[in-house]
């Protein structure tokens, strides 16, 4: 690294890799910090920690080893085990697949850094009754029309890929992009764009709901801070509704890596907020064009097989 950057000073086997006090990160023309480059933040990390590692925060690098080498091989899309429908079910073969090798480099056993164990806390009881409805809406008609069939399966968007922005199965780049009072994110999976206004500008009305929310940035020292409301339902982050308001904090922490941070605020759906941390680390570009189409070609095939498992009574 070069001299100025924050580095990560091993504590211990079980505590944190800490940033030490350094310089400032590089700057842009209009003087904030230079967060613009294509990242990724691709990870075999879960977002919850497994249940058999209980109360421990971090692996030593001795289990981090042995924890990516299970996870790589039992999620290799090449196996050929589990019969005919397990097969088909994997989709792709591992070619297409770019889910990481490695955890993070803090050693964290879980994405999640709040609550202490690493677990998404409860949904309140009336999330769990919408999350049974929706699941029993599901199983009940799984594709009598398009609207039936998710956000992916429809091209419109893929939620795990953001916001916030979470490590998926492949495609896992997002480009940041900056000028004054804008700041632009281009997110690899299902390319969409998010456009962040930083020149104070407030909210849009609550009656105005987007796919993506409605994010507002500011700088607090050299992180960028982004404060989204005003999703819909329909995106449903891990039992969210849509009245999730999302903080996000981006801070460039080396030459070649950068911590994203986000906090999930939603009274009416978790009993209680909670955070992850998601480093991300530079690579190659450009962000190429993800050819999903609105609609899905697809989807001809996906509702025609439902009418025929129907037709046959299944």
């Amino acid at each position: 690294m070069k001299p100025g950057w924050m580095i990560p000073a091993a504590i211990s086997a079980f505590l944190v890799t800490l940033p030490v006090a350094a310089q400032a990160p590089p700057r842009t023309p209009d003087g904030k910090p230079d967060l613009q480059g294509v990242w990724t933040n691709a990870t075999v990390t879960p977002l919850e920690r497994p249940a058999e590692l209980g109360n421990q925060q971090f692996f030593t690098r001795e289990q981090a080893a042995q924890y990516a080498k299970g996870i790589v091989a039992s999620t290799n899309s090449d196996r050929r085990d589990g019969g005919a429908d397990v097969d088909v079910g994997r989709a792709y073969n591992n070619f297409w697949r770019e889910s990481g090798t490695k955890v993070v480099p803090t050693l964290r056993t879980s994405l999640i850094v709040d609550p202490p164990d690493g677990r998404i806390p409860a949904l309140t009881p009336d999330a769990q009754r919408k999350a049974a409805a929706s699941a029993e809406a599901r199983r009940l008609h799984p594709a009598d029309g398009p609207e039936d069939r998710s956000l992916q399966e429809r091209c419109i968007l893929w939620p795990a890929a953001g916001p916030p922005m979470m490590p998926v199965g492949y495609n896992n780049n997002y480009e940041i992009v900056q000028g004054k009072g804008y700041v632009a994110v281009i997110v690899e999976m299902i390319h969409d764009v998010r456009i962040i206004p930083t020149d104070g500008s407030p909210h849009l009305p609550s009656n105005v709901r987007l796919w993506l929310g409605d994010p507002r940035g500011h700088w607090e020292g050299n992180t960028l801070v982004v404060d989204s409301t005003n999703f819909t339902d329909k995106t449903n982050f891990r039992g969210s509704g849509g009245n999730l308001h999302l903080i996000e904090r981006f801070t460039r922490t080396g030459p070649e890596s950068l911590m994203y941070e986000f906090t999930v605020d939603d009274p009416a759906s978790f009993v209680k907020p909670w955070t992850a941390q998601v480093p991300m680390t530079r690579t190659a570009g450009p962000v190429l064009e993800y050819a999903c189409s609105e609609g899905n070609y697809a989807m001809q095939g996906i509702l025609a097989g439902t009418r025929a498992t129907e037709k046959a009574g299944k």
